[in-house]
């Protein structure tokens, strides 16, 4: 096995997260390689909703606002609506852009077409695709050889490994996880109504898990709907109509007439945190690091983060003469992720279970953070701060470490 590497580093995973870190190591001068795994023909029904720091990463990366934007809606306001009928109940609370100073807090994008368009900036940049699995991983001489399952290896200074929630890579280098489950399935589905949404996305607290609305261009929504398992199996078995029905009562009828329902898929929930986001030459991007259920849109954007921060930080290392790949770029990276991890999956755990738990105390400690919030401004900037997820990277620091 020779001790060369093929190129600077090996990106596995061709999910959004994977391919936006791809793009941005190729724009920052790495020789890229990404490694696929085979090929989907799945349609994904699902949107994904970016922050604008998330946008800020598609805008390095080249692709935003580009022809992305045509396809994407603003969302210009975020409500929270406290609509599980119990004793103690928060009030509803509107997040507007312009609070934060913005004209939106973020795009909602479908993930259908944000995909192709991440894989064709990726070649355009020239990374370099394989359409295979990674089998193994080892370390010899400073240099992560990758054995994939076409008989071939690819040699590299860093891996990022953003193959999944059963990141096999992940398994390779030994870091283990802690996992854990909720009675939940989420039902992923857009509709039409005959209202206008405003380009706001509304959120309801449910006593199965939220219901959430998030707009699309004209009048289109896109819905994610958490529910106990085996009322999420009767909603996926109804027809058009009746799904429509049902959509349009669990939104109490704000977005008028519901219609065209589009393609679902069901997913359960779980969540899951890797040990560590970084061993011997590989670091964990996405759900190979971290897994969250799908409220307050926090999921993809913490996995942009990811990419984010790995990249900026081997650029900052190669900068300096370091080995970008080393224990020190490694240490730092799990350092900075874990900050930003941590206490995000703790919130929507907390948030998440007390919807779930139907504990009257509960009840009454999420109904007074509601009123906190939708009460004291201060408090609410800060959430309003936090929930965007700015890196932890400073701007001039990420400028710096980026050549830009």
């Amino acid at each position: 096995m020779s001790e060369h590497a093929d190129v600077d580093v090996i990106v596995a995973g061709a999910g959004p997260a994977g391919l936006v870190a791809a793009c941005l190591a190729a724009a920052r001068g790495f020789a890229t390689a990404m490694v696929t795994g085979p090929e989907s023909t799945r349609p994904d029904p699902r949107t994904v909703a970016l922050m604008m720091p998330s946008l800020a990463v598609l805008e390095a990366a080249g692709l935003w606002p580009g022809t992305l934007i045509e396809i994407a809606a603003p969302l210009r306001k975020l409500r929270l609506v406290d609509d599980t009928g119990a004793l103690f109940s928060g009030p509803d609370l509107v997040f507007s852009a312009r609070e934060a100073g913005l004209e939106a807090f973020g795009w909602n994008i479908p993930l259908a077409v944000l995909k192709p368009a991440l894989e064709e900036r990726a070649r355009t940049l020239g990374v370099r695709f394989h359409r295979a699995s990674a089998s193994a991983c080892s370390v010899k001489g400073g240099i992560a050889f990758l054995a994939l399952d076409d008989g071939t290896t690819l040699a590299s200074r860093l891996v990022l490994a953003a193959d999944g929630r059963h990141s096999p890579l992940r398994q390779a280098v030994g870091i283990g996880t802690v996992a854990w489950s909720y009675e939940q399935t989420a039902i992923a589905v857009s509709f039409a109504h005959s209202r206008t949404h405003l380009g706001v996305s509304s959120e309801y607290h449910k006593q199965a898990g939220p219901f959430t609305t998030v707009p699309l261009p004209g009048n289109r929504s896109s819905l994610v709907w958490m529910e106990r398992p085996k009322r999420a199996d009767a909603l996926m078995a109804l027809d058009g109509k009746a799904l429509a029905a049902e959509i349009q009562a669990m939104s109490h009828g704000e977005l008028g007439l519901v219609s065209d329902i589009g393609p679902r898929q069901s997913f359960p929930m779980s969540g899951a945190r890797a040990e560590t986001f970084a061993r011997h030459r590989v670091m964990l991007i996405g759900e190979a690091a971290h897994i969250v259920p799908p409220i307050g849109a926090q999921g993809l954007n913490m996995s942009f983060r990811d990419a984010h921060d790995a990249v900026a930080l081997m650029t900052g290392g190669r900068d300096k003469g370091d080995d970008f790949g080393g224990d020190a770029v490694l240490s730092d990276y799990d350092g900075l992720r874990q900050r930003d991890v941590r206490p995000r999956q703790a919130v929507i755990d907390l948030m998440n279970r007390s919807l779930l738990s139907g504990y009257l105390p509960m009840d009454a400690g999420r109904a007074a953070a509601l009123a906190a919030l939708a009460s004291f401004g201060p408090l609410r900037r800060f959430a309003m701060t936090i929930g965007l997820g700015r890196s932890s990277i400073p701007p001039a620091a990420d400028r710096s470490a980026t050549g830009s």
